[in-house]
């Protein structure tokens, strides 16, 4: 995970995108990374990701928040870890979401935040806006 420069916009941006890059190199599917900046006021960037398995999912969980500490981003809050079917990384400015398939499609982030701008990932696949 590259550095990030702290906690303004651009810090949040490229720390959303690192988060996604992991979570695409430990095979997640489906990863997005949305700008909600201009519609939250509780956080700038959601990563929403979908894992392959529980056990897939908290690895990656403990992952990002081991690469994150290593370049002195703290998260707040981790819930949902024990479950691993839908863990929520609170970053502050970023929060993440790893989920399990069923449950991906049941909440559809996407359609609720579907205003958000999406931040391209290089190298990261995501599922296209039209088909969700």
């Amino acid at each position: 995970m590259a550095q990030t420069q702290g906690n303004n916009d651009g810090g949040a941006q490229d720390l959303a995108v690192a988060i996604a890059r992991l979570a695409g190199e430990r095979n997640c599917e489906d990863i997005v990374v949305l700008d909600v900046r201009e519609t939250s006021s509780v956080t700038g960037y959601f990563v929403i990701a979908t894992g392959t398995s529980d056990r897939q999912i908290r690895a990656v969980c403990d992952e990002i928040q081991r690469e994150a500490a290593t370049i002195g981003e703290k998260v707040w809050r981790v819930a949902g870890r024990d479950a691993g079917d839908w863990v929520v990384m609170d970053f502050v400015d970023v929060v993440v979401h790893l989920f399990s398939r069923p449950l991906r499609e049941y909440y559809d982030l996407e359609l609720i935040w579907g205003e958000a701008p999406r931040v391209d990932v290089p190298g990261v696949t995501a599922v296209p806006a039209e088909s969700e």
